[in-house]
């Protein structure tokens, strides 16, 4: 682990990127090892909300890694978020969090020979092209209702098995767009996944959602579900 002097608490690692030092937040879990899993932010930025999500990740054993794709900025701007987003490159975003993914795979306290991969909105967009982009490095992917400014890119290299997590009154990511994502996959990799619809909004696991869409009861089942789900595929 490479220790950070931040003033920024949600940085507190620094690793080699697509030719750059990337910064993030890592959660190791109370027994030093475990499965690594890397975390993508949703379009607000590296928050607390994610420093927790990653937090709980490493509470259930997990060695959690959230990249920070800002590079410390935040935003609680529906519009500003917009525009970060805009300003990063689907590809480029994804190779760098490649660099994060190779830095789980050595770290001394990763037990498992794939990581896994956990996104939110944006996150979750990026979770589908890193897993496209890192073929057999990813065992698992999970995103959670995401979203991308431009369309998917190939998934032809796509290995890992998929668990998604939608809401069914999203109007970002409609069951409909869903399915046909979902149609896409097996397609294009032959991997098939298992895409939930939950009576939900966007964004509902965000409890920290100023949306007002959060789901206490929708956000613990697409947990559990996820907490099984990487359980069961990184060794």
């Amino acid at each position: 682990m490479s220790p950070v002097d931040s003033p920024n608490p949600r940085q507190n690692v620094t690793f080699p990127s697509n030719g750059h030092t990337a910064y993030g937040y890592l959660a190791l879990p109370e027994s030093g090892s475990g499965p690594g899993v890397v975390v993508i932010q949703e379009w607000w930025g590296l928050t607390d909300h994610i420093a927790d999500v990653t937090n709980r990740f490493a509470a259930e054993g997990f060695v959690a890694l959230a990249p920070d794709l800002y590079g410390g900025t935040t935003t609680h701007d529906s519009d500003e978020a917009g525009e970060l987003m805009g300003k990063l490159p689907v590809d480029s975003a994804a190779t760098d969090l490649g660099g994060a993914v190779d830095f789980l795979l050595a770290h001394e306290a990763v037990t498992s020979s794939k990581v896994g991969a956990v996104g939110f909105c944006m996150g979750g967009g990026f979770v589908l092209v890193l897993a496209a982009q890192q073929g057999d490095k990813i065992g698992a992917a999970v995103p959670f209702y995401g979203v991308l400014k431009e369309d998917y890119p190939s998934f032809a290299n796509l290995t890992a098995p998929l668990l998604g997590h939608f809401g069914e009154t999203d109007q970002m990511a409609d069951p409909d767009a869903v399915r046909a994502l979902a149609e896409r996959i097996e397609r294009e990799s032959g991997v098939t996944p298992e895409f939930h619809i939950y009576p939900a909004g966007h964004a509902f696991f965000n409890d920290e959602n100023r949306m007002g869409t959060y789901d206490p009861e929708q956000a613990q089942l697409a947990w559990n579900r996820t907490l099984e789900f990487l359980r069961s595929h990184l060794r």
